[in-house]
């Protein structure tokens, strides 16, 4: 897994796109990319995990309202409610932004 990086791109078969928004404006962003071959599942937990790690978050819970917007759009916003701690922001949307099949 890699992240942020422009070397090697045409191996590349998932990327992930993790941005903090606060007051409609993009706090920071973070691109993750994965060339294994395991699931879409395990590859969007994955980089999400290091999203959560590179930004100093806690993981956020799935919701049934994340699970279905990322279903049908391949993007999630996480709010406040699915975060335990207190964040400093209004949101974190996560995006698939390559994906091979």
């Amino acid at each position: 897994m890699k992240l942020t990086g422009r070397e090697g791109e045409d191996d590349i078969m998932f990327r992930l796109w993790a941005k903090e928004w606060k007051d409609n404006r993009m706090k920071r962003d973070l691109t993750v990319s994965d060339e294994s071959e395991d699931t879409r599942t395990h590859k969007v937990l994955r980089a999400l995990d290091e999203v959560c790690y590179a930004f100093d978050l806690g993981k956020p819970i799935w919701l049934e309202s994340n699970i279905k917007e990322f279903q049908r759009h391949a993007k999630a916003r996480f709010y406040q409610d699915s975060f335990i701690e207190n964040i400093s922001f209004d949101f974190l949307e996560i995006q698939v932004i390559e994906e091979d099949w």
